[in-house]
């Protein structure tokens, strides 16, 4: 994670949004709350401010010609963990379910209060922060997350399975996994789950858990169709069932 202290310099954002009508005025509302803003048109020009630095927070818009704001932040929460915030007049919960599902962070239906999406920026940003400290207890020792034969690196959130191969995961799947390293054995339901993996309004879709712990068995469980790591507790919610050990880092 990017360091966003405004005492060495102003937070960077990358607004992505191909109506300029709305990007522009919204980049100098954002510039004057103290935020440092690059505007892109498409997610083209998004991915060719990358190359040159990473910003602290990425605004994009779904609807876009060329690459959509879905397929951008795929790539930036694969690629980067990078916090995203969708801003599209596409309201629906489906749509919703399918940003939370690639690991955005936030959702903000247009049109919307400006004030309002500041206090957005600033509470995805502090979650951010909060994460990217969480793991500096294992980073001290250097741990890394057993079960079953599979590997996770919390410092850089690294999943290799039995064989050691590496295993390519999302940043929400990343979340979603440790949730249930840190509490084996114990039945997690989806409330709690969208708090501990989301930290929004992401409890008004419960399918949102469903489909990311479908996504994530499909990445560690020999057959997805009949889980064996990963069980569903009917009327509770899922558990990990496997044990969780902790073992240093090149061991």
């Amino acid at each position: 994670m990017t360091d966003t202290s405004p005492v060495d310099r102003p937070v960077r954002l990358m607004l992505v949004d191909d109506e300029a009508a709305l990007r522009e005025p919204l980049a100098d509302y954002l510039t004057r709350q103290g935020f440092a803003v690059q505007q892109a048109a498409s997610a083209a020009e998004a991915r060719e401010i990358l190359r040159a630095e990473t910003p602290d927070l990425a605004l994009l818009d779904i609807m876009m010609p060329g690459e959509d704001g879905l397929s951008l932040c795929r790539h930036l929460v694969e690629t980067r963990q990078l916090p995203t915030i969708f801003l599209t007049a596409r309201g629906e919960a489906t749509d919703r379910i399918v940003g939370l599902e690639i690991g955005a962070d936030d959702y903000v239906v247009k049109p919307f209060e400006p004030r309002e999406l500041v206090a957005r920026i600033r509470s995805v940003l502090r979650r951010a922060t909060r994460a990217a400290s969480e793991p500096q207890a294992a980073e001290d020792r250097a741990e890394l997350l057993v079960f079953e034969g599979w590997a996770l690196d919390p410092l850089k959130r690294r999943l290799t399975d039995p064989e050691g191969a590496v295993v390519a995961i999302s940043s929400a799947e990343f979340r979603l996994l440790m949730a249930f390293l840190e509490h084996p054995r114990r039945v997690l339901d989806r409330d709690r789950l969208l708090d501990m993996v989301q930290g929004r309004e992401a409890h008004l879709f419960d399918r949102a858990v469903d489909n990311q712990v479908s996504r994530l068995r499909r990445k560690i469980e020999p057959d997805s169709k009949n889980p064996q790591l990963i069980q569903t507790v009917w009327g509770g919610g899922y558990m990990l069932a496997a044990e969780v050990r902790r073992r240093p880092a090149g061991a």
